[in-house]
């Protein structure tokens, strides 16, 4: 639903709210960590405007599909499209995106370098170890001229696609949200700016390269069971997402300038 006019649809959709969406009960919202603050300023601005939202907060990025699948939540709002569709390929989940969110930038840090031209042969470099992330860090190392892949793999990329590593580059593969702690040890580490705000190790400005909307497919995404896409509720509280000041500001104080909009793109 790009660019939607969402509060317009949810002012017609209001007048015939069926039963089914039970207008009455609180919208629960499955996220992560790295998304809470501003949803959180989304639900307290819902609550004003007399919606009721209920956050959930998951430890993992597993439980947040699980859930939203076996109808303990209504929406979830912590993963991109490529990830989504990896998870409906591993375990046959019916869910399909709603509403853009916003995109985090990704980016390639060094402790012990301060550009890829000094980086040594036989450096190490910390990627993602799931199947979606890992490609987009093959991605940056390709954008940042230190590797070459495959035409076309784009970010199911995966360390078979590498046709090119003049620097020998040792590539270890690290789970997404330790990456942080790969920052004293490798060379070179794929970084999450969200995780590294939350980890307070390092400053999340200072990557070599990031991606940014490179890759929009990388949005991260409202993300509903098929038939609750007429739900004024969620419909309501979306817009508020994206259009309150109060919750842009929330945006900004979180995530400073490594973010973009993805419904304004």
């Amino acid at each position: 639903m790009k660019n939607a006019p969402l509060k317009a649809l949810a002012i017609a959709l209001g007048l015939f709210a069926s039963q089914a969406f039970a207008a009455d009960a609180p919208l629960k919202i499955g996220t992560t960590a790295a998304f809470a603050i501003p949803l959180e300023a989304a639900v307290a601005e819902a609550d004003k405007q007399g919606l009721k939202v209920e956050l959930v907060e998951f430890t993992d990025w597993i439980a947040p599909n699980v859930s939203l699948a076996a109808g303990d939540i209504d929406v979830n709002y912590f993963q991109h499209i490529p990830f989504l569709e990896n998870a409906k390929a591993a375990a046959g989940f019916d869910l399909v995106p709603f509403a853009p969110g916003i995109i985090n930038n990704v980016g390639l840090y060094s402790k012990k370098y301060k550009s890829f031209d000094e980086l040594p042969e036989g450096a190490t470099v910390a990627i993602a170890n799931d199947p979606i992330n890992s490609g987009r860090g093959l991605q940056l190392l390709a954008k940042a001229g230190l590797i070459t892949l495959k035409q076309g793999v784009g970010y199911k990329a995966t360390e078979d696609d590498i046709e090119s590593n003049p620097k020998d580059l040792k590539i270890l593969q690290v789970e997404a949200v330790q990456l942080v702690r790969a920052y004293d040890d490798a060379d070179l580490v794929q970084g999450y700016p969200a995780y590294i705000r939350l980890a307070k190790t390092f400053d999340a400005t200072s990557a070599l390269l990031f991606d940014g909307l490179d890759h929009k497919e990388y949005v991260i995404q409202f993300v509903i069971q098929p038939k609750s896409k007429t739900d004024p509720r969620l419909i309501k509280f979306v817009d508020i997402y994206q259009h309150s000041p109060v919750v842009r500001a929330a945006l900004d104080k979180t995530h400073g300038t490594l973010y973009q909009a993805g419904w304004e793109q």
